[in-house]
């Protein structure tokens, strides 16, 4: 219910794809969607991430990762969407790292 109250409210353009945050219990995934063409236009999974420890750390990491794949792409500004999730510990640390690696929010 929670995801489809925050669903309702986002959305994702060509502009200001929305970056979707799914996390799972050993893994975090991260993608940017095009919802006007429904289409995805990059995405990162925390099995792409290697040399770290700790699942925050591995969260911070993936979305410095997606950044840069982002701005490969000439993305520079996204809507977060946090799933439903609470803004707190793997999914802050996501958002930080997109952050970090340039993205604005």
């Amino acid at each position: 219910m929670r995801h489809r109250r925050v669903r309702a409210k986002i959305s994702g353009t060509a502009q200001a794809p929305r970056l979707s945050v799914f996390r799972g219990l050993r893994s975090i995934t991260a993608q940017l969607i095009d919802d006007v063409k429904g289409a995805t236009l990059c995405q990162v999974r925390s099995a792409e991430v290697k040399a770290e420890k700790g699942k925050t750390n591995v969260a911070f990491a993936a979305g410095k990762l997606l950044a840069e794949k982002a701005i490969a792409k000439k993305i520079t500004k996204v809507v977060f969407d946090r799933g439903g999730y609470r803004y707190h510990g793997r999914v802050k640390a996501l958002a930080d790292g997109a952050r970090a690696g340039g993205l604005k929010f």
